[in-house]
This record gives C-alpha cells, sequence and structure tokens, in this order.
C-alpha cells in the first residue's frame, strides 16, 4: 500500500484499507454527503462494491500513478460511471460510428446522388470524383492501413471527418464564383485523403467490435443508419428545389449539408479502441507496447501488412473489392442525372439509399442465421449476389436500349415523378441498384470479418478494400466525365460484377466453419501475431 503521508487525504482512500470500521465508514458518510446529496452512502462497504470501484474508478490527480491503490465510492461517479461504461459497449461504438458516417459520407451521398453533385454540367464533380477516389486508393492501404495501430479510431476520423464539410463548401463557391472548378476538384482530392483516415476506421470497427454471431446484424444497423443520411439529405433536396427550374440545388441546400457534416466529425471525439472496450468484446486487443511508434515496430509492422497483403485468400477477393464503387458514376450520372429532372432525381436519390437501408439489413440478417454455419451463409451470401445480380443488371440492359433511343432524340432530364408509367419503371430500376449495392458491400464487409478478430489485420484488409474500391470508382468515373456511351459502362458494370464473384470463389469455399481456429484462416502464422508485436 502506498504511504498516505505523501498524500492529499480524501474521505475515499479509508475504503481500500485493510479491516473497514465503522468509525471509517461514519466519516466517509458524513464527508460526502454534502456533494452528493442525490445519493444516500451506505453504512457499510461490501467487498464486492469495492472491488468493482477498483477495476472500474481511479483518480490520477490525487495519487499520480498509484492511484489504483485507492478506491472511490461507487456512488460519487455514479452518473459519469454509467455514461462510461455505455460508451465502453461494443454495440453503442456501432452506433455511433453509423452515426458519424450518417453525417458525412451519408450527406456526401445525398450530395452526389442528385446527378452532377447537383451542378447543371456534372464534369467538375466527375473530375472531383476521380480526384476524391485516387487520393483514397493512394493512401487507405499505403498510409491508413498501416498506421492505424499507432493513430487508433479516434483520431483517423478526427483527421478525415472534416474533408466531407470541406468539399461541400467547395460546391457552394463553384456556383457563386466564376471559375470555381480547380477548387472542387482540389478539395475532393483532400477529401479523398480524409476518407482512407475515415473509412480504414469504420470498416475496422463495424467488422471486428462484434461476435460472428452479430456481425451481420451490426453491418446491417452500420447500413440503415449511414443511408439514412442520404435518404434523408435527398429528401431534403427534394423539398428545397420542389419548385426550382434550375439545373443546380440551392445556396441553403449546400450549407445545411455543412452544417451536419461538421457535427457529425465533432462526435468522432467519443469514438474508443479496442483496448477500452468493455468485457462484452471478445476480439483481440492492440498490446500497448506494439503501439510505440518506433522503427522496429514500424518495420514489423510493414512487413507483416505485405504478407497479408499477399495472402492468397485476400487476393481472392481483390476484384470484388475494386467493383464495390465502379457502378456509382454510371447509376447516378447516366440513369438518374441524365433521365429526370432535378427534383426527381433528388426523390431517387433518397429511394436509392432505403433500398441501400433494405439491402444491408436483409443481407446482414441472412449472414447472422445461426442454423447455418459461417461457410454456408458465406456461400449463401455468394449465391444471392451472383443471381440478384443477373437479374438486376438484365433489366438494366432493357432500360439502357430504352434510353438510347431517348438521347438520340435529344430527350434527357425531362422525366418528373408525377409521370407515371414513365417514371416507375426507371425508378424501380434505379431502386434496385441501390438493393443490390447494399447487397455487395455488406457480403465484403462480413467476409472480412468472418476471418479475423484482430483489429490490427482487420484494418489492413479494411485498407485494402478502401483503397481498391475507391481505384476501381476513380477509372469509372474518369471514363464517365469522358462521355464514354452509357450502354458501354452499362456493360463493363455487369461484367466487373459476374467476373469478379467467379474469381472470389475460392475463399468463399475456404471459410472457416465455426470460430475454431479462425485465425488460422485469417492469414496463417506468419500474420497470426501482427497485433502483437
Amino acid at each position: 500500500m502506498t504511504d498516505l503521508a505523501h498524500h492529499e487525504i480524501r474521505p475515499w482512500h479509508f475504503v481500500s484499507l485493510a479491516g473497514t470500521t465503522h468509525r471509517v465508514t461514519t466519516i466517509a458518510n458524513r464527508s460526502l454527503q454534502r456533494p452528493l446529496a442525490i445519493f444516500k452512502p451506505p453504512g457499510t462497504f461490501d467487498m464486492a462494491t469495492v472491488k468493482s470501484a477498483e477495476e472500474n474508478v481511479s483518480f490520477p490527480d490525487a495519487v499520480g500513478d498509484n492511484s489504483a491503490d485507492f478506491v472511490a465510492p461507487p456512488s460519487s461517479l455514479h452518473q459519469k460511471n454509467i455514461f462510461a461504461r455505455i460508451r465502453r459497449d461494443p454495440w453503442f461504438q456501432i452506433i455511433l460510428i453509423s452515426f458519424i458516417a450518417f453525417c458525412n459520407p451519408g450527406m456526401y451521398n445525398a450530395l452526389t446522388g442528385m446527378g452532377g453533385s447537383g451542378q447543371v454540367d456534372s464534369t467538375v464533380s466527375a473530375n472531383a470524383n476521380v480526384a476524391t477516389h485516387a487520393a483514397t486508393a493512394g493512401a487507405a492501404l499505403v498510409v491508413v492501413g498501416t498506421l492505424y495501430k499507432y493513430l487508433g479510431p479516434r483520431l483517423s476520423l478526427l483527421i478525415g471527418g472534416w474533408t466531407y464539410a470541406l468539399y461541400a463548401g467547395a460546391l457552394l463557391n463553384s456556383i457563386r464564383v466564376k471559375n470555381g472548378g480547380p477548387f472542387v476538384i482540389a478539395s475532393g482530392a483532400l477529401l479523398g485523403l480524409g476518407a482512407a483516415f475515415f473509412w480504414v476506421a469504420q470498416g475496422t470497427i463495424m467488422v471486428t467490435y462484434t461476435k460472428d454471431q452479430t456481425r451481420g446484424r451490426a453491418i446491417g444497423v452500420f447500413w440503415v443508419i449511414f443511408n439514412l443520411g442520404g435518404t434523408i439529405g435527398s429528401l431534403a433536396s427534394f423539398g428545397l428545389n420542389y419548385h426550382s427550374k434550375s439545373g443546380t440545388v440551392t445556396d441553403s441546400t449546400y450549407i445545411a449539408y455543412i452544417v451536419i457534416m461538421l457535427f457529425g466529425w465533432a462526435l468522432s471525439i467519443l469514438v474508443c479502441s479496442t483496448e477500452s472496450l468493455s468485457e462484452k468484446y471478445h476480439g483481440h486487443r492492440i498490446a500497448q507496447e506494439s503501439k510505440a511508434f518506433n522503427f522496429g515496430n514500424l518495420k514489423s509492422t510493414v512487413i507483416q501488412v505485405i504478407r497479408i497483403v499477399f495472402d492468397w485468400r485476400n487476393l481472392c477477393l481483390y476484384p470484388m473489392f475494386y467493383n464495390a464503387n465502379v457502378f456509382y458514376s454510371y447509376q447516378q450520372n447516366d440513369v438518374n442525372g441524365l433521365t429526370f429532372n432535378l427534383r426527381t432525381r433528388s426523390l431517387n436519390g433518397a429511394l436509392y439509399w432505403i433500398a441501400q437501408m433494405i439491402g444491408g439489413l436483409l443481407m446482414g440478417l441472412i449472414l447472422d442465421l445461426h442454423t447455418l454455419n459461417r461457410r454456408t451463409r458465406a456461400i449463401t451470401g455468394w449465391a444471392i449476389l451472383f443471381v440478384t445480380g443477373m437479374v438486376i443488371w438484365g433489366g438494366g440492359y432493357q432500360f439502357q436500349v430504352w434510353d438510347d433511343k431517348r438521347l438520340a432524340l435529344g430527350l434527357k432530364q425531362d422525366i418528373d415523378y408525377k409521370d407515371g408509367s414513365k417514371f416507375l419503371g426507371p425508378m424501380f430500376l434505379y431502386f434496385f441498384y441501390g438493393a443490390y449495392d447494399s447487397f455487395w458491400q455488406s457480403f465484403c464487409y462480413w467476409i472480412m470479418g468472418a476471418r479475423s478478430r484482430d483489429p490490427v489485420v482487420n484494418a489492413v484488409v479494411v485498407g485494402a478494400y478502401s483503397a481498391l474500391k475507391p481505384a476501381g470508382g476513380a477509372m469509372a468515373w474518369r471514363i464517365n466525365a469522358e462521355k464514354v456511351s452509357p450502354m458501354k459502362q452499362f456493360a463493363m458494370n455487369w461484367g466487373l460484377s459476374i467476373g469478379s464473384l467467379l474469381v472470389a470463389i475460392p475463399t468463399v469455399i475456404t471459410i472457416q466453419k465455426s470460430d475454431k481456429n479462425l485465425e488460422d484462416d485469417t492469414s496463417d502464422d506468419q500474420t497470426r501475431d501482427l497485433g502483437k508485436n
């Protein structure tokens, strides 16, 4: 026991003294009555309560490094402890990151989903998206995936989140200032760097913080809350621009997006790393010594990152990762952007994100079916992607043949939601495009988490996903900016979707059936100790 003579004596110090006496408890009771009038301190201290307090409450300001020797009465910080316990709960963190995503990329999705980010000429926003995706691709794996162990999720989100508001501000500036395009593109590149930090942290939290039996539901819950941002943003744009006859959105639309994005960025301060999670978390925790940023640790991390990246089971998933953002440019700028007027584009954007919510939750529930082992669930998810892909893209082909004829007649951006059957067919197609995107990304995230419970390993794989996904997106947005015909873009999307599913088969059929020896499925012996160096 630390010598109390060297410290200021406080009432709660007496609690940890051996042989707690009636005199000591009376002193503690009287001392605490005034600040704790809303609580009634007990006359005696139950040892189980004392032990619980010792494990959960410390006062470094009172006794320095030896604060663990002293215990505060549980009631003294009752409300604070309740909040701390809630904050450290893995499911609270899942919901928190979902709301942060709701405010940042959710609002960004609503903006881009209107076609050309609400601009008359979609070329500037298309080139900005190229810069965004290219920067994310370059930073996600090389920088963020490698350094995540040292930065942690909170700092990663704080570094990346504010760039979404910057991009929305650049779009607002571009409609107020002539030749504002270069600033939009530059802010898009900076957003790409920020998005790399954001998505690696988000993905690692989502696939690591929950158990295998609930991972699908965690992904589904995230997808619902995240896409609620796009839904609300699109509906707000629909209302704000209902009577607008111009091709651009109003200033108030951009300002509303900026405010929401900054609020979401501020929420990042509440995010916890795995080391701070409660006992409800059953995955790996990063050893404190391995987080020291020095040459030895960094060299070891780089070597192990390379081993994970080139694991053959991960290599088979990379075409799926690459394809995850490829179809956005075609769907948003050609299907929605060229076919409908502004207010209907906003309405379609809301329906697109609603479909994402439904699809993500549905796929998550299927991937959590307890009657199926993990491998069977993986095969089931793959089969859903293959069958629905053939059906939805097949319907998309019929639409594109019809739309090509319209474009040849000079008809574009003319269909309104009041046009009846002329609107309903393309609207339902766009809805199912959104559902298929959520099927795809939910499955990608689930299969990453199904192979490892280590946050460092998952950060590397999520980093690869976050790098390849925007790389494919950058390619597609560049093709869109070059005005390649919609039919050629459609054919590319359909071919990449089905082809990448076929390449993923070896990984899908080798997923471990249960939690037993799960780490053997992650990355072999050479990477099993990644988070322990």
